[in-house]
């Protein structure tokens, strides 16, 4: 057995609808054998039990049921948001990018201006302090011209505003569908080979 450390990706969940974009993108993720760090703040907590009806320390269970075995082949570790000594707080950890998906203004506003109160918004600060891939999923509409600034902000800072707005030339038939849409999106922006969903071929 290799005894070669796992590639580390972060995802954070947080208060905005579209759980299931959350969980697709897990899986997928898991799927591929990353260890991802996972937070999960208050919010996105109610909106795991409220949208999947599963709490955030029985996710791995549920998305086994949900997405087959094969994400046993990761790892999943769940820090609480309030852990601001948690490894993915610190530039020298190896942690190669993350996604907040969802991602809610709240914590949009909290990246935008640097505020690390949490370590949602801290493990965010690391990824744009140390130039590494950083992907917000917003779901939100429709949006006030302070969200639509604190988008600009983050883009400009490095981190890619990538709207949780699934297509549908590839016709889906089912809302698991749209999930994929979204995690392939958030994949690809990781820079991540996947079959999600079909390519676009003009």
């Amino acid at each position: 057995m290799s005894d070669k450390p796992r590639r580390s990706l972060a995802v954070a969940i947080t208060g905005a609808s579209g759980a299931l974009y959350a969980v697709r993108t897990l899986a997928a993720l898991l799927e591929r054998g990353y260890r991802v760090e996972l937070v999960v703040s208050d919010f996105g907590r109610r909106l795991l039990t409220e949208e999947l009806s599963v709490p955030a320390d029985k996710l791995l269970p549920y998305l086994s049921r949900s997405y087959g075995s094969a994400v046993e082949r990761g790892v999943l570790q769940l820090h609480s948001n309030k852990d601001l000594g948690a490894g993915i707080a610190s530039g020298s950890h190896g942690c190669e990018g993350m996604a907040i998906v969802p991602c809610s203004m709240k914590t949009l506003a909290g990246v935008a201006h640097g505020l690390s109160r949490n370590l949602v918004e801290r493990a965010a600060d690391v990824m744009l302090k140390e130039r590494r891939p950083l992907i917000l999923v917003p779901r939100e509409t429709p949006m006030s011209l302070p969200q639509l600034r604190n988008m600009v902000s983050c883009a400009e800072a490095g981190a890619m505003v990538l709207p949780a707005m699934p297509a549908f030339y590839q016709k889906p038939e089912r809302l698991e569908d749209l999930a994929d849409f979204m995690a392939g999106k958030i994949l690809s922006a990781l820079g991540l080979v996947h079959d999600l969903y079909p390519p676009w071929k003009g």
